[in-house]
């Protein structure tokens, strides 16, 4: 079986992550932004914390802790909890190439952001695309729940609908 790794996001990683993102973006449709630009949408200024999953050394899986910013999860999650925007972090960017799928990396993966969201205080928050089911039983089944709905705005004036959810308590 292979070995399944999950560790911190090293900038020697950059090239391989953006490469994975690019495959699930052609086999998923997600991310719906940052594709033309992967590699700087990977590294934004807003990334506090990342990991990589590897599979046998080569890196197929990729999440990070983004800082708040304007987005509904946020505010949803401020005004139901009256949690202060500096005690929240945004669970982002999490993919795993298909072909890797059947190694639970995307649960590992969103388990180190959890972990990194305890260790800092942070309760996470998240917005998920209503036709990424799977993603949506991950979140559940770690104890995520959801906090309302939403339309996930990108391009040049496009949405999806979202679901937003808020991490176990930290």
């Amino acid at each position: 079986m292979p070995s399944a790794v999950i560790r911190p996001f090293e900038d020697s990683d950059l090239a391989e992550a953006a490469a994975a993102l690019t495959e699930v973006h052609a086999t998923d449709g997600y991310p719906v932004e940052g594709v033309e630009q992967p590699e700087v949408w990977l590294r934004s200024d807003d990334v506090m914390a990342a990991w990589v999953g590897e599979l046998d050394g080569a890196v197929v899986g990729h999440v990070a802790v983004m800082s708040p910013r304007d987005e509904d999860a946020v505010s949803m999650w401020t005004q139901q909890s009256g949690e202060p925007e500096e005690r929240i972090g945004v669970l982002a960017r999490l993919f795993v190439v298909k072909a890797a799928r059947k190694h639970a990396l995307g649960e590992a993966l969103t388990r180190a952001a959890m972990g990194y969201g305890r260790e800092h205080g942070l309760r996470l928050v998240l917005d998920v695309m209503t036709k990424d089911t799977s993603a949506m039983r991950l979140y559940e089944r770690l104890g995520w729940q959801a906090i309302g709905r939403t339309s996930h705005h990108y391009g040049a004036g496009e949405s999806v609908d979202a679901i937003c959810y808020v991490s176990p308590d930290a």
